[in-house]
């Protein structure tokens, strides 16, 4: 079995670095959201009229759902693509040590 040994007994070579560091909003969660957004919003404006009985309100929340999912996708990427315009004012840079650790080999094996 292979024992652990102190960071200290490991040869490595450290390199300090500066790495741009800040919170990006996720895409596809905002895209969803939106989608989402989009379809209960068409869904309940499209049930405040009546119904065509020959179409049927199934249908009709259908039909509108394409344009209110497609606009509910388009708000959400905007917004996502408007955050992620404004996290670039909250950059920081920070030092980051980056070091690779060559092990000696064991003696006992």
């Amino acid at each position: 079995m292979r024992e652990n040994a102190p960071v200290s007994e490991l040869e490595s070579d450290t390199v300090v670095q500066d790495a741009t560091v800040r919170r990006a909003p996720r895409y596809g969660a905002f895209i969803a959201v939106g989608g989402l957004v989009g379809f209960l919003v068409t869904a309940i404006v499209t049930m405040q009229f009546p119904a065509d009985p020959k179409v049927g309100m199934v249908a009709l929340v259908a039909y509108f759902s394409l344009f209110g999912v497609s606009a509910g996708v388009a708000l959400g990427a905007l917004t996502a693509i408007l955050l992620d315009r404004r996290s670039f004012r909250r950059t920081r840079t920070v030092q980051v040590e980056r070091a690779e650790v060559d092990e000696e080999t064991p003696e006992g094996d």
